[in-house]
């Protein structure tokens, strides 16, 4: 499923700190991008609920999915930084979990549980001290 939500992201740019040099203080290369969840065309319903529960933790009060990147030197290496985070967030938040089923322990398996505590024990048996009276 390859979405591109270029169109619904909001872009914006600060100075960056970090490398660059000289272009730290005069250029804007930090990029933040804001992608509001609830007016994408892209997703269903189901898909904005699941996008919102499982990235609630990044998005805003506002409704904003909001990711920085200021690794590149460049404003548009950056840029692309932001959309391919956040089509990477959405692409993970989408994927569908694997019901756990809950199993049983076979047969054999509690046998030789009760086995091993069976020889756990006879081991610890043969550890205490003899008493004389047991055998008089």
């Amino acid at each position: 499923m390859k979405i591109d939500i270029r169109t619904e992201i909001l872009f914006q740019t600060a100075r960056s700190g970090g490398k660059g040099g000289q272009n730290v203080n005069k250029v804007e290369t930090m990029v933040e991008g804001r992608w509001k969840v609830a007016d994408s065309v892209f997703f269903t319903e189901e898909e904005k609920a699941l996008i919102l529960e499982r990235l609630s933790n990044r998005i805003t009060d506002d409704g904003y999915l909001l990711v920085k990147s200021q690794s590149e030197r460049s404003q548009l290496g950056n840029k692309d930084e932001v959309i391919r985070k956040i089509t990477q967030l959405i692409t993970t938040s989408l994927i569908k979990r694997k019901i756990r089923k809950p199993t049983q322990p076979s047969k054999a398996a509690k046998e030789k549980r009760l086995e091993s505590k069976k020889k756990h024990t006879r081991n610890k048996e043969q550890r205490r001290k003899i008493n004389k009276n047991d055998y008089l």
